[in-house]
């Protein structure tokens, strides 16, 4: 889920930096980053960033004023092959020389002696996290947000664009087969966490087996984030994208799984939100998602075959990715950012029944 590494939003997010920090071992981090870190100087002042309830990210600042992101696991409850710091660490420094705006990434720690989990830590990047409707009326002036999502368009065009073997992400993983391991992999996620007295297994399973038997061949290759949203990004005053950010579940497969993926969280107005709280794009002034459609196709190139399957598995996918949000939730593995929880198990099997209806032609914010 998102993980809000920069933003001048007027958000009071941070947790405050009075005494310890959950998910914070002050003394041997600052000594890391002494070590580690140029131009740092201490001390170094912790605080968590609200938002994310997967890996957990959070702003450090020295008495020079110098900020940089943290990025480390869930406290607790983390699964097998989930929040990987290394791959996330690797996808940012590799992309840094390309069109792909992301932060300038600093250092890798994978001493679990040194906070308990590995670590890796990137320039922190000034700019505006939108998420919901009302603080993006605030902050983002009209015209400035037709801009955004022009950009946010450009920007996963330009992700696309990239030549793995350019950068040294050839091997980063296999590129065949990319919906087939997908739905193997987020069922496996989903089976691993159960929640007591939450029965979504029934609708999940059944939206699963619908679209293991729709899969469309994959014609083409990229980098896929994996969540591409608007609220993984941050956003200049402009409406410009400045950086890409979450880079957690990031792969080698088809790219219309992240247009995919973005059509399902872009809201209209006058349309219910998907997730509470995440509806920066129901206010006036933003593309609608044919705009962003034909946006995207213009500027990749690309032929949009299998869109529709991707928009499914989008509302799939983020079906067993909140299941596992409200698994480690209910395991007190939020880290100080236990908002907005009330109701996200219903969610699950309502965004899987979202995905059979995409499937089947019956979306109404999809034109079904």
């Amino acid at each position: 889920m998102a993980q809000p590494e920069s933003h001048d939003s007027g958000d009071s997010g941070d947790s405050g930096d009075s005494g310890d920090v959950e998910g914070i071992d002050r003394t041997r981090v600052s000594e890391w980053f002494s070590k580690n870190v140029e131009g740092v100087s201490g001390p170094l002042d912790f605080s968590l960033v609200a938002g994310g309830r997967s890996n957990l990210t959070y702003r450090v600042t020295d008495s020079a004023g110098n900020a940089w992101a943290l990025r480390r696991p869930p406290v607790s409850h983390v699964l097998p092959t989930a929040h990987d710091m290394g791959r996330e660490y690797r996808i940012i420094s590799s992309l840094g020389p390309t069109d792909v705006p992301v932060p300038h990434a600093v250092g890798l720690c994978e001493d679990q002696s040194v906070n308990g989990a590995p670590f890796y830590v990137m320039k922190f990047v000034d700019g505006l996290i939108l998420r919901d409707a009302e603080t993006t009326t605030k902050v983002l002036a009209p015209e400035a947000r037709r801009t955004a999502g022009q950009s946010v368009a450009d920007t996963l065009a330009a992700l696309h664009a990239v030549d793995v073997d350019a950068i040294g992400l050839g091997d980063f993983a296999r590129r065949d087969g990319y919906a087939e391991r997908q739905l193997k992999r987020w069922l496996s996620q989903f089976d691993s966490s159960p929640v007591n007295g939450l029965e979504t297994s029934g609708v999940v399973h059944a939206a699963h087996d619908r679209l293991a038997a729709r899969v469309p061949e994959q014609s083409q290759t990229s980098i896929v984030h994996g969540d591409y949203r608007l609220d993984n990004l941050v956003i200049g005053s402009d409406g410009k994208v400045r950086a890409v950010l979450d880079w957690e579940i990031c792969t080698l497969g088809d790219p219309m799984a992240d247009l995919g993926l973005l059509l399902v969280y872009w809201t209209e107005p006058g349309e219910p939100q998907i997730l509470p709280g995440v509806n920066a794009t129901g206010v006036e002034g933003f593309p609608s998602r044919s705009e962003m459609i034909d946006r995207y196709a213009q500027r990749s190139g690309r032929l949009l075959g299998g869109l529709a399957f991707y928009v499914a598995f989008g509302y799939w996918k983020l079906a067993c990715i909140l299941q596992g949000v409200f698994h480690r939730y209910s395991g007190g593995a939020a880290a100080g950012d236990r908002s907005s929880m009330d109701g996200v198990g219903a969610l699950v099997s309502q965004l899987a029944n979202m995905a059979i209806d995409v499937l089947d032609g019956r979306s109404v914010r999809h034109g079904g």
